[in-house]
């Protein structure tokens, strides 16, 4: 079990980043949330299988369709257990 924060900066909202990540995150088996952060970024966290929380920082590195990641960050964090995937 693994559970990673990640920031994307870049041409992150407004391109459908939420929605793909969610709909890539259920696909992967993967719990946690993504949201949009005030200052452009979006946030993310993820936790499950370490290949599958793997899957998810690479998806989120690269991006959805028209977005364009410029900088990633990403903090490992001890697993809570989550259960589902949200937008907030």
């Amino acid at each position: 079990m693994k559970r990673v924060r990640v920031t994307a900066r870049g041409n992150v909202q407004g391109v459908f980043f939420r929605d793909s990540t969610e709909r890539e995150a259920r696909s992967a088996g993967v719990a946690g949330w993504v949201t949009n952060r005030s200052d452009g970024a979006v946030e993310a966290v993820f936790e499950g299988d370490d290949d599958a929380v793997d899957r998810m920082v690479e998806f989120v590195r690269s991006g959805p369709g028209r977005a364009a990641v410029e900088d990633l960050e990403v903090a490992d964090e001890g697993p809570e257990g989550l259960d589902g995937f949200d937008v907030r």
